[in-house]
């Protein structure tokens, strides 16, 4: 029998709907079975790959820092400009760390959005000044990290009754961190001291800089050119550089000058921030027992050339009686001995 014009188009319609479902399905299945292969490489991939890095590796990351690609921006989005400070409100230093959840034990915070531009410590010699650390840290936390800095801060306490020795208890804190973390830059900064403005980065630049430039203190102006106190930041060579800080000097006063004779000896020149970003406040207090004004500062001073290379990082000799991590800060204690007689 001869099939009819109509029949033979509905048979091509069926074939064709057939085709077009069976194409549909192949679809389907090479896509679930894309994502299955998708999901399964994710995995493998946030598997670990062997032991996590000790802490005590200096090349090892922040405990918080992820590995993003980008660097973070230079300035950083979040910095707000000038700031209130002031010293009148109780700091409670539980509620701190609460209010900075990502800052981790041992005071160490790194930004998850981008790669931090410089890995830094923040060194705070010490002894004594606890209601001044807990300002330090409420005002400091939130200015770093909004800075988008790599950073962990050290807490080096003078143990023992002998004289106070600033410069020394400095060395040791850049001594320490290095065993730490692979820093790169280190900003050395009394703990009496908060910064009026954001925009005062905490960081190291290609010369060493003097970040405290506008004190209260000093009515908010330099009280003189050679003046390198308060907070100062210096990259690991430029550190090295000059040997450090002297050791020689017990007592309050003449080591700021000392290093900054050895800075211009080594051919370096300060560098600040202007006098309005570079505002800071002092936490007033009485003179420290035990730091009386040093008598032998001026003569030490106008002898820096001869005494640079051998007083320093190079001659460096202490104890580490313990080391306490805390949510904000890590406090290493020492024994420095005391001065020669």
């Amino acid at each position: 029998m001869k099939e009819l014009p109509g029949a033979s188009l509905q048979k091509a319609c069926r074939l064709l709907v057939i085709f077009c479902v069976l194409h549909l399905l192949a679809v389907v299945l090479y896509c679930l079975a894309g994502s299955t292969l998708s999901f399964q490489w994710s995995l493998e991939a946030a598997a670990p790959r062997g032991p996590a890095p000790s802490r005590k590796d200096p090349a090892a990351p922040a405990p918080n820092a992820s590995k993003p690609d980008a660097s973070c921006p230079e300035p950083s989005p979040h910095l707000v400009g000038p700031l209130r400070v002031e010293f009148s409100l109780t700091v409670d230093l539980k509620k701190v760390a609460e209010d900075n959840p990502e800052v981790r034990e041992g005071g160490r915070y790194a930004p998850k959005e981008c790669r931090a531009l410089q890995k830094v410590a923040l060194i705070i010699p010490f002894r004594n000044r606890d209601e001044h650390l807990k300002y330090w840290l409420y005002y400091l936390h939130p200015i770093l990290q909004r800075q988008q800095l790599d950073y962990g801060i050290y807490v080096i306490n003078q143990g023992g009754e002998a004289t106070f020795n600033r410069a020394k208890l400095l060395n040791i804190g850049f001594t320490e961190a290095l065993k730490e973390y692979d820093y790169d830059c280190f900003v050395f900064s009394d703990v009496d001291l908060i910064p009026m403005d954001d925009r005062n980065i905490y960081k190291c630049y290609s010369q060493p800089r003097h970040l405290s430039v506008s004190m209260d203190k000093f009515g908010f102006r330099l009280p003189y050119n050679q003046y390198f106190g308060g907070v100062s930041a210096l990259s690991k060579e430029q550190f090295q550089k000059i040997n450090g800080f002297p050791n020689n000097y017990w007592g309050w006063g003449g080591e700021d000058d000392d290093i900054y004779n050895r800075i211009v000896f080594k051919g370096m020149r300060i560098s600040r921030p202007d006098a309005a970003i570079g505002k800071c406040r002092m936490i007033r207090h009485s003179r420290d027992n035990k730091n009386e004004p040093n008598p032998q500062r001026f003569n030490k001073i106008a002898h820096t050339r001869e005494t640079m290379n051998s007083d320093g990082l190079n001659t460096l000799k202490y104890t580490v009686e313990r080391t306490e991590k805390f949510p904000l800060y890590t406090k290493i204690t020492v024994d420095i001995g005391s001065p020669k007689s």
